[in-house]
Formats: C-alpha cells, structure tokens, sequence
C-alpha cells in the first residue's frame, strides 16, 4: 500500500528541473563544496519556504546520529560537523544532533521508524515489545509504598512512639508488673517455687550474653555455661556462700573442658568470653538465691532489694525525662544524666529507709544508708551493661520483652544490687540460724 506524499505533488528525485538556490544564510560568497555534498543535478535546498526538503530514506548517518532536514550538513555526514551545537535554541526545539541510543524498531507495514522519525499522516503500528515502565524511586521526604495518604474520610494511623527515655512506655509497665508479679507469687505463696524462676530467669540471661558476644567472634560453649549457672545457683541456694564459689569454679573448669573439643583456634577468646558470662550472670545471681534462702526472713530480704531497685530505676527515668540536663557517661549511655541519678538515689533512699523500718525495725537512717549503696550499685550495673553493649555493638541484648528489650536488659542494675544488699542486710540485720 503507498502513502500519500506528504510534501506535496513536486517530483521527487535527482532529476528535478533546475532552480535558482537560494541559500538559507547570508554569507553568499560561502564555498558549497566544503560542506562535501553529494553529486546532484538538482540543487539540495528548495527556495520556496513553505516546502519541506525532501526527507532521506536513511535517517542516521554513519557514525549513528540522527539526522534532521532541517540542517543539512548533518544529513550529509559531514565530520566536522558532527560536534557543532544546534542552531535551534527556543524551548522544546531542536538543540543540535542527539547520539544514537539504540536499536531502530521499523514498523512491519509501513517501513518507518519509531512515531519521532515517521512521516506526518502515516500509522504506526504498536510496539511488539514494549519496554516495562519502571517506577522512579520516590525522593526523600514523601511517603514511603504502602503506607496510605490521610484525609478527612481516613485520618493518619496513630503509630506508637517512643518517649524521651527511649521506651515504649505501655509495654514497658505492662512487662514489668508481669515480672513483678512472677516474682512476688512464688516468694509469698512458697519461697522454694522461687528458685525454678532464678534458674530459668540465670539461663536466659547467659543464652542472650553468649548471643550478643558471638557478634565480636568469640563463641563460648553454651551447654557448659548454662548447666553450670543453674548449679551455681542450685548450690547457692541450699548451701550457702562458699557453694556458690565452688559453682563458679566448676562452671569455669567445665567449660574450658568443653571447649577443648574444639581445638586450639580461638581457644583463649572463647574462654575468656566464657569466663565473663558465669561470673556475670551466675555468680551475682547467687547472692539473690542467698537473700531468698535466708532463714525466717528470705523472701523480705529479697523484696526488699528488688524493690530498692525498682525505686531508683522509676526515681532515675522520672527525674531524667524531667529535668536531665547533664550527661552523666555520654560515651557510655547518653541518655543518663546527674538528674537522673540524683533521683535515683533520693528515691531509693526514702523508699528503703521505710521499708527497711517496716520489715525488719532498723533504724531509718540505715535504711537511708542501704537504699543509697543499692541505688548507685543498681547505677554502675546499668553503666556496666551498657559499655558491654556498646563495645558489641548492639542496642539490646534481644527482643524478648517489648518495651524493656531483653532479660539481661532488666536484670543488669540488679546483678550488681544483690551483692551490695546482701552484705549490708548481713550488716543491719543480722541472719539467725
């Protein structure tokens, strides 16, 4: 099927009847042989206007550039020409030849190139192979996929934020009244369930610790270390201070035995990661099984130190989010300040000489005493912990309790506690066998 010329009646070809040319420059005198035009009978540009330049079958020359009617030394070839810029600078016109970008698709029926290069008039078929449109990555700042735009009709999800201490306030208090109560139960309804809840709370401790180190290379044998800390704390509870010595020891052995199975390579790095979760966890955990195994009054002694520890950790975040102003460690945990921890220590010091008064008639001012050296021992435990983290590298030792991050996240003011209040209740109140 032929198409309609579009550019009119007039002959096509070389041999058209000759007419004056009328360059389209002003420079007259300029050489038409240097722009190396091809043997014609005919001149190459067309006087009138209103005419469009006949249009050469071969729209790219040999160095793959688009060739325009409009210029036509482009549509020659001619090589100096090729790097010259366009003479067409209004807004969306030509601005002087483009590279070639690729492939020409040719339409099957009509034997021109893509929609661009087509005739005016003619039809061009669909592309058979359409290329897949891909979505440009949003900019920063909007909305990200799949998270919807509010209107009237949908207001903006509410997200659960965080406040300043960095928690999830709800779940923190709803996690820790579920702690609290797991250890309240056993100790006022039968003080020995007690222990089963300190081995498994000792277990998962040293299985997060072994977790978080693994990150520094060190791979500590964990069926050693957890037998061993539950021992520990076993032989604590029912035979006293120098049991939990010994649990140590043979924790440490145990392990070293364990993991000479392995061979020599990292041997001293994962003993020494090892030796650093028993006596971390298990070890100060054994002073809890010894406040709690104290007779007659075993369950008070343990209440309490936890509750002298719960008083400074609430005094320290009320206090801090108040009116922290001052880091106290900002290398270690940035978010503590001398606010805090005076709020800390005033809390646990009023708290304890009240309860210290009540539970076992000592004067106040020792129970000032002891709330003081329990509040700053709960502090440096939480710092410990939190240089251990921060050299690891990790945030939280896990994400076993929402709002709280893991158990060691919670268990770390009062392994440092539990040794401090042992020694001072041994002081002020002493234990009658």
């Amino acid at each position: 099927m032929s198409h309609p010329d579009p550019y009119g009646s007039e002959p096509r070809g070389w041999d058209r009847p000759e007419r004056p040319v009328a360059l389209p420059w002003p420079e007259q005198d300029l050489d038409a042989g240097q722009w190396n035009r091809r043997p014609t009978a005919g001149p190459e540009l067309y006087a009138d206007p209103h005419t469009r330049p006949y249009a050469d079958p071969n729209p790219y020359d040999e160095r793959g550039r688009t060739v325009r009617p409009d210029d036509a030394s482009t549509r020659h070839g001619d090589p100096e020409r090729h790097d010259e810029p366009g003479r067409y600078d209004e807004p969306g016109r030509y601005d002087g030849p483009q590279p070639f970008d690729g492939p020409v698709r040719y339409d099957d029926d009509a034997g021109y190139p893509t929609a661009q290069l087509a005739p005016i008039g003619a039809e061009i078929a669909p592309d058979p192979d359409p290329e897949p449109a891909t979505e440009p990555d949003p900019p920063s700042g909007r909305r990200t996929k799949g998270r919807r735009r509010a209107s009237v009709d949908r207001p903006a999800t509410q997200q659960l934020g965080t406040g300043r201490a960095g928690r999830n306030l709800p779940a923190a208090i709803g996690v820790g009244l579920g702690l609290g109560a797991l250890i309240v139960v056993p100790l006022a309804v039968y003080p020995l369930a007690f222990l089963p809840v300190l081995a498994g709370a000792v277990a998962i401790g040293m299985w997060e610790m072994a977790r978080a180190v693994r990150r520094s290379g060190a791979h500590p044998p964990l069926v050693p270390l957890m037998a061993g800390g539950v021992l520990t704390v076993g032989l604590a509870w029912f035979a006293g201070p120098d049991a939990l010595s010994l649990g140590l020891l043979v924790t440490v052995l145990g392990t070293m035995i364990w993991r000479l199975g392995d061979g020599p390579a990292g041997f001293q790095r994962d003993l020494t990661a090892a030796t650093l979760i028993a006596v971390y966890v298990p070890f100060l955990a054994g002073f809890a099984a010894l406040l709690a195994a104290a007779p007659d009054d075993g369950p008070l002694r343990i209440l309490a130190t936890l509750i002298a520890v719960v008083l400074s950790d609430t005094g320290g975040y009320a206090a801090g989010v108040s009116f922290g102003r001052h880091p106290m460690a900002p290398s270690i945990s940035p978010k503590k300040s001398w606010e805090g921890f005076a709020g800390s220590v005033t809390a646990a010091a009023l708290g304890s000489a009240l309860l210290l008064w009540l539970m076992f008639e000592v004067a106040p001012w020792w129970g000032v005493v002891f709330g003081v050296a329990v509040s700053c021992a709960a502090v440096l435990g939480d710092l410990a912990e939190s240089m251990i983290k921060r050299d690891l590298g990790v945030k939280d030792m896990s994400n076993l309790l929402p709002g709280h991050g893991g158990l060691m996240d919670r268990l770390d003011s009062i392994l440092f506690a539990v040794p401090t209040a042992y020694l001072l209740l041994a002081i002020f109140v002493p234990v009658v066998n």
